[in-house]
């Protein structure tokens, strides 16, 4: 369910160590399955555990997961990673905002899990997003932008490079194009 680096288990180790015996770390997601989910790491002392957690081993420690950010957990990668500007831990859950659809679900899931999980964040950090409004007949796959991208110069380049080349490659066969159904107008939401 969730892969943690070397590096990181060695960080939560030496953290653990100064906690009181039998504390492991908590690994969860606030507002789960929804575009404001967070994914966080605390400390879990062994009172704080519930019969129905699920417990993932560790060398040295157990990562504990409550039954609602589970399904949301899938894929998750935890890191610990130095630069010139320090050290961070990095999370990376691409199910939180929405859980992973199984490879037989609809297109139309398929796709909007896609836009969730690997478009949007990209989306986002322009203040920016895109859902998909309706898949028709003949495989093109129509698209509503929101936020920044409502109304920036850049949407065509970001439609046709970005989304649309992304998922022709992760759906051939099935979709045939992408067309955008946002009627765009600058203003001051828009990011340039």
């Amino acid at each position: 369910m969730i892969t943690i680096s070397e590096t990181a288990q060695g960080h939560f180790r030496k953290l653990l160590s100064q906690q009181p015996e039998g504390t492991n770390i908590r690994v969860f997601v606030v507002n789960p399955g929804t575009p404001n989910a967070e994914c966080g790491v605390s400390y879990c002392p062994p009172d704080a555990v519930d019969h129905d957690d699920t417990h993932l081993p560790f060398d040295g420690f157990e990562a504990i997961v409550d039954p609602q950010s589970a399904p949301f957990l899938e894929e998750a990668e935890i890191d610990f990673v130095t630069d010139q500007m320090g050290s961070q831990l990095t999370l990376k859950a691409p199910n939180a905002k929405m859980s992973k659809v199984p490879d037989d679900a609809p297109l139309a899931d398929r796709v909007e899990y896609v836009l969730q999980s690997q478009i949007n964040p990209g989306l986002a950090s322009h203040g920016g997003k895109v859902v998909l409004t309706e898949i028709t007949a003949d495989g093109l796959a129509i698209l509503q932008f929101g936020g920044g991208c409502n109304g920036c110069s850049m949407v065509d380049v970001t439609l046709k490079e970005g989304i649309e080349k992304q998922l022709l490659e992760l759906f051939p066969g099935e979709l045939t194009g992408v067309r955008d159904a946002t009627e765009h107008q600058r203003g001051e939401h828009s990011y340039y």
